[in-house]
């Protein structure tokens, strides 16, 4: 069994450890994930950017959480799920969405769904999606940007998924008591 590091600002390499300095100042932690992606200081980059202009599309808290969930469930991402369980009590989603989406129940409201639909076509099709698929997405209030702004959820997504299923990354301590286990969750 390979076993990946886990770095800190002290054992990373040198281009990754100011990137875990500041992780740690903003978020009084490194999470796993980071420490991981520390041993690649460009994918540890790629993944933070990509976070950061996610975070600044034209979607709200509830709609990027939908996003964000999604694939996390849909990779059976056993650190993603709890860590953005987490990030969402933050945001301060409310629960019962956040629950819905860990338990791959029906969103609250149609648009929210077409947001979920759509999500999943684009993870599931590697992004071959249908004219229907469009046109559905598009009925329920949705427009050209927001179907690219997936993608770049998507292209965030991918890399923490991934990373986590190849390191098999410990789930940090804060997001444990948000334990999650696609196996157990009912279909």
């Amino acid at each position: 069994m390979n076993t990946f590091n886990i770095h800190n600002v002290e054992t990373a390499p040198e281009k990754s450890k100011a990137i875990l300095a500041a992780s740690l100042k903003t978020n009084g932690m490194i999470a796993n994930l980071h420490g991981v992606m520390a041993e690649a200081p460009e994918l540890l980059m790629a993944y933070q950017e990509l976070g950061k202009l996610f975070t600044n599309t034209s979607f709200d808290k509830d709609e990027l959480t939908v996003v964000w969930q999604t694939i996390n469930v849909e990779h059976n991402c056993t650190y993603c799920v709890p860590a953005h369980t987490a990030i969402a009590n933050s945001m301060k989603v409310d629960p019962s969405l956040t629950e819905a989406l860990r338990d791959q129940k029906a969103m609250p409201t149609p648009k929210l769904q077409a947001l979920q639909d759509m999500t999943l076509n684009v993870v599931r099709k590697r992004g071959n999606v249908s004219d229907e698929d469009i046109s559905a997405f598009f009925a329920a209030g949705y427009a050209q940007r927001q179907l690219l702004e997936i993608i770049l959820g998507v292209s965030q997504k991918v890399i923490s998924n991934y990373v986590n299923h190849i390191a098999k990354t410990p789930v940090d301590k804060p997001f444990q008591k948000f334990s999650w286990d696609k196996k157990a969750t009912p279909s």
